[in-house]
């Protein structure tokens, strides 16, 4: 889910003093990116085992990557149950679990759907799933897709009860998050509950699960061919490494059920900046849904349909998503028009350090001066 923020006053003296702390003098500043000045702090200050990076542009690719230092003589970057074996370095064709990245796979379906006319954005989920949605105050004839897809539904999150550690079915997860009264209705509440209905939605639709459709629609004409929806495969494909839990504990081994349509997918970098340079670009949607899927009115300006924009300190947006989930975190950004791609991730639940995430997104996107 979107990270926290803090005051944007505040955030943008952060993030500048970091960049301007890291900025190398003369002309090796024409020569380093900045990112790659910025990486190694995920590990150090952010306190993951590993951390890497894939950067596409027009001028090329950029991978670069970092580990922690098993001696913990070269900085503070893994926790002693990080390091009780030398950390491994996270690969550039490493699979892994990409969490609520999977937002953005389930909204592009959806919207192409809208776009043939087979669903419209306002339907209710009552229309297409009747009598799922009831009781303590939830009312799917009141909650339209255009607000599941915004997270203004006010539904309950189900993962604040099971803590994203237990598989379920998408209709169990629904039915936990019913126990709850609903949040303030059109109000954005981030909610993963939203998108496990736009999957129900998806396969009463079509006839197939939100997984074959996505496979259909995106996996397999842009090629993307570390990706996929594992459904209760808990193993991932090689290659790839190991993910540790907040804790240190190996949590590579884990059933995606836990998540389902807000956040199984299993992917890796260079997948998904191929899957956002394309989506941005317009190659997956028609201009009327694309405009929709980026227009954050409904959620205030916080949330479009699957993406959301962060502001930089310089003034540029980006456009993308963060998914977080036992053992990954990851965070694709990209300019408006797909043509500046960057993905990061570290093979932990998250970043000890909130301001490191802006910062490294700082370092790609806004304009250096030597």
């Amino acid at each position: 889910m979107p990270s926290t923020r803090t005051p944007r006053t505040l955030l943008t003296v952060a993030v500048s003093l970091l960049l301007l702390a890291l900025a190398p003098a003369g002309s090796q500043a024409r020569v380093t990116p900045a990112t790659d000045s910025v990486l190694p702090l995920l590990v150090t200050r952010g306190h993951a085992p590993a951390a890497a990076l894939l950067a596409d542009e027009e001028s090329g690719t950029r991978f670069a990557h970092a580990k922690a230092d098993p001696t913990g003589t070269g900085g503070q970057g893994a926790t002693a149950a990080h390091t009780e074996t030398r950390p491994e370095a996270i690969h550039r064709a490493d699979h892994f679990r990409a969490g609520s990245i999977t937002k953005t796979f389930i909204a592009t379906v959806v919207l192409e759907l809208a776009a043939e006319h087979r669903l419209s954005l306002s339907d209710s989920v009552e229309d297409h799933l009747p009598g799922l949605v009831h009781g303590e105050g939830n009312d799917g004839r009141a909650i339209t897709l255009r607000a599941l897809l915004t997270h203004t539904s006010g539904l309950a999150d189900f993962t604040a009860d099971t803590k994203g550690t237990v598989p379920v079915t998408p209709r169990q997860a629904v039915l936990i998050a019913l126990t709850h009264p609903p949040a303030t209705h059109g109000r954005f509440s981030y909610s993963n509950t939203n998108y496990v209905l736009l999957g129900l939605v998806i396969e009463q639709v079509t006839g197939r699960s939100y997984a074959a459709e996505a496979e259909r629609r995106i996996i397999t004409p842009l090629q993307l061919r570390g990706t996929s929806f594992p459904g209760a495969r808990s193993s991932l494909p090689e290659p790839h490494g190991r993910a540790y839990s907040a804790d240190g504990s190996d949590v590579t081994d884990l059933d995606p059920r836990v998540a389902g349509a807000a956040g199984e997918l299993v992917t890796t970098l260079a997948d998904l900046n191929r899957f956002y340079a394309a989506l941005l670009r317009g190659d997956l949607l028609p201009p009327r849904q694309l405009r929709e899927m980026l227009d954050t009115s409904t959620a205030h300006g916080t949330y479009g349909m699957g993406l959301y924009p962060v502001k930089l300190p310089c003034g540029t947006t980006v456009w993308g998503h963060n998914g977080r989930i036992s053992g990954s975190y990851v965070r694709t950004a990209a300019t408006v028009d797909g043509r500046r791609v960057l993905t990061f991730r570290v093979n932990t639940d998250g970043l000890a350090d909130p301001d490191l995430e802006p910062a490294l997104l700082s370092a790609e996107f806004c304009p250096r001066t030597s």
